[in-house]
């Protein structure tokens, strides 16, 4: 039995929205599975400082060295894709899955002391949210790009916000309420993201420029994943006190 329509009844309209409609699901797969490399490769690294006390006193000694070259390349990271050669496009987004790993490892260090569960638990939670999220910036019809630009200008007062709390205020009260703030913000921003890389797509792209865009589109969407287990680890740990 035939699955879905029968082209020989299609009309040249339907045809080639149904070619441009494979030619987009094969373009998000790649983008996916770029992303899916890069939390993979960021979670073994991770682990891998995290399993070495010496690499985790390492880190969190050069911390700020770490967390300054993360939002440098987030910044940049996305402008070097676009414009520069593919190498330049895989190193950006390698170099920065590797940053997150190294500054992740000394977090799953401290949590799996707290509790052997906090971490799987946070992983799975920031999945479902995330495949949410993505999946109704890909089918929505709504334009989110004014929300989307909201909640990117939000992400600059959270870091003003958050540098604020660890050197000023210091409040618990404070880190709790940021913690789910920021959790909704990138929330919001999968869900934008992905409709942005969704819009993105041509089907006259190939060769340098499809891959550029799939790692492009792998890059921004690491970032919200990573951000949201972070952030989704760190409230379940505050819950948990």
């Amino acid at each position: 039995m035939a699955i879905g329509p029968d082209r020989r009844t299609m009309t040249p309209a339907q045809t080639r929205a149904a070619e441009i409609d494979v030619g987009l699901r094969s373009y998000m797969l790649r983008v996916y599975n770029y992303m899916s490399l890069g939390v993979a490769f960021t979670g073994a690294l991770a682990l891998v400082v995290a399993s070495n006390v010496e690499l985790v006193q390492f880190v969190a000694t050069y911390f700020w060295v770490f967390f300054i070259g993360i939002l440098g390349l987030g910044f940049i990271g996305p402008r070097l894709i676009i414009s520069k050669s593919v190498a330049a496009a895989q190193a950006s987004f390698w170099v920065y899955a590797g940053l997150w790993g190294a500054v992740i490892g000394p977090t799953l260090y401290i949590y799996g002391q707290i509790d052997p569960m906090l971490v799987p638990k946070a992983f799975f939670i920031t999945a479902g949210a995330f495949a949410g999220m993505s999946l109704f910036g890909y089918t929505t019809k709504r334009n989110l790009g004014p929300i989307g630009a909201f909640l990117c200008m939000a992400t600059f007062g959270i870091l003003i916000a958050l540098l604020v709390n660890v050197f000023l205020i210091q409040s618990a009260g404070f880190d709790l309420v940021l913690s789910v703030i920021v959790v909704l913000v990138f929330s919001g921003l999968t869900a934008y993201e992905t409709q942005m890389i969704k819009n993105m797509y041509h089907e006259a792209d190939a060769g340098d420029v499809a891959t550029r865009k799939a790692i492009f589109g792998a890059f921004l969407l690491y970032g919200s994943f990573v951000t949201l287990f972070v952030w989704i680890l760190h409230l379940l740990g505050i819950m948990r006190d």
